[in-house]
């Protein structure tokens, strides 16, 4: 890709990773790209290895106590975080520093919003075992999980979040109310989706959404997004129940 633009002011997220190359991976195609190279949003990559100790500028060391693998260090991490740091508000309502955990807060639909709304977001990418915890502590690191399995580091997980977040900045999507009618925007699963031919092997378009009755089509699309969440996840439908009960 060539060196994006960068408007003024435009939402950046900072990735501190160990294989700064990983980016701009899959945001640098398609609608994240054209906006990045646009100037709608920034990427910086903070590489961790040079912030690494000795010759061989190691980040990781053996873990205390005993066990496998190995772990982040506390110094080389806090240096990176400073780094990152430069230039950002410390509010971290502003512009959150956040730790791609296993362990975290499931990442959702709400949390991407919340961080569209902000100026930016500094991820750490981990490796290896995990990060020692004082410095996470020390900086007050959210942590945030993509899901309940483990990956062999952060920035695939960093990918996916950031593409999550930044097809909500103002003018990525071109289409704003395209947001509201997805999966999760409402607390429910987006219902099924059709285009030509009107058949195909034999199965036909709802009748409905050809009826051009806009109200009809909306009592449909309504009823099956409730259809499909509680049938598939009734964890949500409950979540959401729950809150109306309030």
């Amino acid at each position: 890709m060539e060196e994006p633009l960068r408007l003024k002011g435009a939402w950046t997220a900072r990735i501190i990773t160990l294989f700064p190359e990983a980016f701009p991976g899959t945001l640098g195609l398609s609608l994240t790209g054209k906006a990045l190279q646009d100037g709608l949003w920034g990427l910086e990559t903070i590489p961790l290895r040079p912030f690494g100790i000795g010759k061989h500028r190691n980040v990781d060391d053996t873990p205390a106590g005993g066990g496998a693998g190995m772990v982040l260090r506390a110094d080389v991490v806090a240096t990176a975080f400073d780094q990152a740091a430069i230039g950002t508000p410390p509010d971290r309502a502003k512009w959150p520093v956040v730790y791609l955990s296993p362990r975290g807060k499931p990442f959702d639909q709400a949390m991407a919003r919340r961080w569209a709304g902000t100026e930016g977001i500094t991820l750490l990418a981990g490796r290896f075992e995990g990060v020692d915890q004082r410095v996470l502590d020390h900086y007050a690191v959210e942590e945030v999980s993509l899901g309940d399995f483990v990956l062999t580091g952060g920035e695939i997980a960093a990918q996916a979040i950031l593409d999550a977040v930044v097809r909500l900045l103002p003018g990525v999507l071109g289409n704003a109310a395209s947001t509201e009618e997805e999966s999760h925007s409402h607390g429910l699963l987006e219902h099924p989706q059709y285009t030509r031919p009107a058949v195909w092997e034999g199965r036909e378009i709802p009748p409905v959404l050809m009826s051009g009755h806009h109200g009809e089509i909306a009592k449909w699309r309504r009823a099956e997004s409730e259809r499909l969440t509680k049938a598939r996840r009734p964890d949500l439908w409950a979540a959401r129940k729950e809150g109306a009960n309030k």
